[in-house]
């Protein structure tokens, strides 16, 4: 397929890596031109374009870009092909993102996205950090094979990102419609806390959106206070560890 990425941080790099290695047309852009994509983004066949370059005749898009930046690329979905599937893979952060009313007054963050947009979106590669997204992909059928939740409202388009999530390294689950993606958001038992397919449809499950932004914030709070502890020790799965103490 053709695909565009929108965002080349460390989700967007890793993306381009990956699909590029997986066989699809790949090309990638980030707002500060061309020449400023990583290389390791493109080395393995990924082409670095401009932003209007990227959602050039694509059958997919991928937007990495932090949350606050979404209302900016309204412009540049709009040059989309109709038929091209949307893929987005950004979070709400207020700390990071300065506070937004609809979504801090409980709309699905997903759903705020598509209006930004203008058309429905994919909810993938949300719930994974970076680092574990960057070296915890394993073969299909390895018994520790992570997996990453998707959502969106039609099933084909569902089917279409789930098969691309697949392809980066990781089971796929199922999350439903985007209505649901709120399962997915930070705060929830799933989000960053590395679990297999099945314990992962089982944190879904257990999602509470009453406590999900308390915990969020919670989270961030005594990262901070570690991050600015000279005396601290952070192992190598030190995030994964703080979510899953406070987001299950």
């Amino acid at each position: 397929m053709r695909i565009g990425i929108l965002g080349a941080g460390n989700i967007g790099t890793t993306l381009a890596h990956r699909l590029a290695a997986a066989g699809h047309q790949v090309k990638v852009a980030n707002s500060r031109g061309p020449e400023t994509v990583p290389a390791n983004a493109l080395n393995s066949g990924a082409t670095a374009v401009t932003a209007s370059e990227v959602v050039d005749g694509v059958d997919v898009l991928i937007t990495s870009v932090p949350f606050a930046r979404i209302p900016d690329l309204r412009p540049l979905i709009e040059q989309l092909p109709d038929d091209a599937v949307v893929i987005d893979t950004s979070n709400y952060y207020p700390h990071r993102d300065g506070n937004i009313a609809a979504v801090d007054e409980g709309q699905v963050q997903s759903l705020w996205v598509s209006e930004q947009f203008g058309r429905k979106v994919n909810k993938a590669w949300n719930a994974i950090n970076t680092g574990s997204f960057d070296s915890k992909a394993t073969p299909v059928g390895h018994p520790d094979r992570l997996a990453i939740p998707v959502a969106g409202d039609s099933d084909a388009q569902r089917a279409l990102t789930m098969s691309l999530v697949e392809e980066t390294g990781f089971d796929a689950l199922d999350a439903g419609q985007l209505e649901q993606s709120w399962r997915q958001q930070p705060g929830t038992p799933v989000y960053c806390t590395d679990f297999t397919k099945e314990k992962v449809a089982e944190a879904l499950a257990a999602a509470d959106k009453s406590r999900s932004i308390l915990r969020r914030d919670l989270m961030i709070q005594v990262n901070r206070e570690i991050l600015n502890d000279p005396t601290s020790v952070r192992g190598e799965d030190y995030m994964v560890q703080l979510h899953r103490v406070f987001n299950t």
